[in-house]
């Protein structure tokens, strides 16, 4: 079975599709539209993705996840990176990783420098800012690996879920030797929902995570060195998660 096209929101309509339906899908032009970035930029970022440091927190016992961490807070247009600091879930929104302290491997100084990275999550920011304004944006930033080392990766090992927070960004970087991998967003109150397969780099699924839960469903190898790559982009109003 073919997963069915994305549903796509011009940049025009994205804000008035989140509100409308809780989730926004761009296509790498209606992102570099509402964020002012050039997706030349976003992909000169990408060879970052190839030196990400193993997730030694899967209670799964797998080996295919890779990431780096970063975390910021945004005011207005003003984004200010915050000392580093653990990844912290409930166990509420996160049954198998929830309520650990999770220390990752900060972001590669050269990625958090670059223009068009503070850019991005910024103008992110001011977009979920239209839909709910609960500014300042305590955000955090997760730059993942998904590989097939063990012959599948699962993107979201927790199952379909919320994050605990206000809004989610999740960027497609790359896909590469893979089949699967297909999202699915869901009424966190009903029965309805859609199921898609993100393929061009810098498309954008953008979530209110109040209203929906989402899940992207595991990675099969077509050949060896088969992954997929995604910047997942959290914003959250009031304190980071674990500060309350």
């Amino acid at each position: 079975m073919h997963s069915p096209l994305p549903p796509l929101s011009d940049a025009a309509r994205a804000v008035a599709d989140l509100k409308a339906h809780g989730f926004a899908v761009l296509a790498p032009d209606a992102l570099s539209a509402l964020c002012d970035v050039a997706i030349a930029d976003l992909q000169a970022l990408r060879s970052d993705w190839d030196a990400l440091p193993p997730d030694d927190y899967l209670r799964d016992g797998g080996r295919y996840r890779r990431r780096r961490h970063a975390c910021y807070v945004q005011r207005g247009d003003q984004l200010v990176a915050a000392a580093r600091r653990a990844h912290w879930q409930s166990e509420d929104y996160n049954a198998l990783h929830g309520g650990m302290h999770r220390w990752f491997e900060p972001v590669d100084a050269a990625t958090a420098a670059a223009p068009v990275w503070t850019a991005l999550i910024a103008g992110l920011g001011a977009v979920f800012d239209q839909v709910r304004a609960r500014q300042p944006w305590y955000v955090e930033a997760h730059q993942f690996r998904i590989d097939t080392t063990d012959g599948i990766g699962r993107p979201t090992p927790e199952g379909a879920h919320r994050d605990g927070v206000d809004f989610v960004a999740v960027l497609l970087v790359a896909r590469e030797g893979i089949k699967g991998g297909e999202t699915r967003v869901f009424d966190a109150d009903g029965p309805s929902g859609q199921r898609f397969t993100l393929t061009r780099p810098w498309s954008a699924l953008l979530l209110d995570d109040h209203r929906v839960i989402h899940e992207s469903t595991p990675i099969q190898p077509i050949d060896a060195t088969g992954h997929r790559d995604t910047l997942v982009l959290t914003y959250r109003s009031g304190a980071f998660q674990g500060e309350d």
